[in-house]
């Protein structure tokens, strides 16, 4: 790919002079990238694509980001569209196995590929992300332990992308070792104006079919959108004294903010999305300088955050 990006933009002399400053580090000064996502609506995803630039300009990259807004299909054609355009690399924050169609394209034509909190695909050089697993299993095992291993559990996931996916398989497993504990209800909730206002809406639902006292226990979230939408669906239904425990994956200012308030919200991971955006820009440049990436997925330290640590 490197000599691919000297071609496209250099003579045999221009090209001998990049590779030697390419070699010595430097970044490479008019290399192309696309970066294509259904989720710029979320903040997580804005926090690491905003990284992303962060890197990019100081590389000295021309960077066009492309927002399908929550049409994962259309990733596919954003795809095949940049690959015409013949940029030197794509990032995308997407399931790739639901754009196999659009990875194709970019790999006939000769276009390395990144996964930026995305999920594993040979179609792909690396992908950048926290380790879903391990967020899964300490917020589910938070909740687990301050309900002391009994009660009614509702559960907000999104299976359809697997890096969350993959958080609510090991939040399933983590309760099943729990005889006292059900997943009352595993809820899907709406993603396209960021998730707040459907999980509130169907965290009504259940309140209301669940109305007696101790009925639900805590809420699990894949993430923390649904986690403060069913914090405002428990605090308008007056069931907030009941000591319902919220967790949520992510952090993000809202859910911090909630949780320093010592309420329902509990707990979150907090994820290193600057570090997820910047660590993607590193995979690239060393890609681009004619490194082979031996990592499938790279994994970005994450942290468990309370009342306690928020303002750490």
């Amino acid at each position: 790919m490197a000599k691919g990006f000297l071609a496209r933009h250099a003579g045999a002399a221009l090209a001998a002079s990049l590779a030697l400053t390419i070699a010595g580090g430097a970044a490479f000064a008019a290399a192309k990238i696309a970066v294509i996502t259904p989720y710029l609506a979320q903040p997580g995803t804005q926090f690491y694509v905003e990284a992303f630039q962060e890197a990019a300009k100081a590389n000295g990259w021309d960077v066009n980001v492309i927002d399908t807004k929550g049409d994962a299909a259309a990733v596919i054609s954003r795809i095949e569209d940049v690959s015409n355009q013949k940029v030197d690399a794509i990032v995308i924050n997407v399931d790739p196995g639901q754009v196999g169609a659009g990875l194709e394209t970019a790999k006939n034509a000769g276009i390395p590929v990144f996964g930026m909190d995305a999920g594993a695909s040979p179609l792909l050089v690396t992908n950048v992300t926290s380790n879903g697993y391990a967020m899964a299993s300490d917020t589910a095992a938070y909740v687990a332990n301050r309900i002391n291993g009994k009660g009614n559990v509702v559960m907000f996931v999104y299976d359809a992308f697997p890096p969350v996916h993959s958080r609510d398989i090991i939040a399933d497993a983590i309760f099943k070792n729990y005889p006292d504990i059900k997943v009352l209800s595993r809820v899907t909730p709406d993603v396209k104006d960021g998730g707040i206002a459907d999980s509130r809406a169907k965290m009504e639902a259940i309140l209301a079919a669940n109305p007696a006292k101790g009925s639900v226990a805590a809420v699990w979230a894949a993430w923390d959108q649904p986690a403060l939408g069913a914090l405002q669906a428990i605090e308008a239904a007056g069931r907030g004294d009941e000591g319902i425990v919220i967790t949520g994956i992510d952090a993000n200012p809202q859910a911090r903010e909630a949780i320093a308030k010592g309420g329902n919200f509990e707990a979150s991971m907090a994820q290193d999305f600057k570090g997820i955006g910047h660590t993607t820009a590193d995979a690239v440049k060393r890609y681009l300088a004619g490194e082979k990436i031996k990592q499938s997925v790279i994994y970005v330290p994450t942290r468990l955050i309370t009342s306690a640590s928020v303002k750490e």
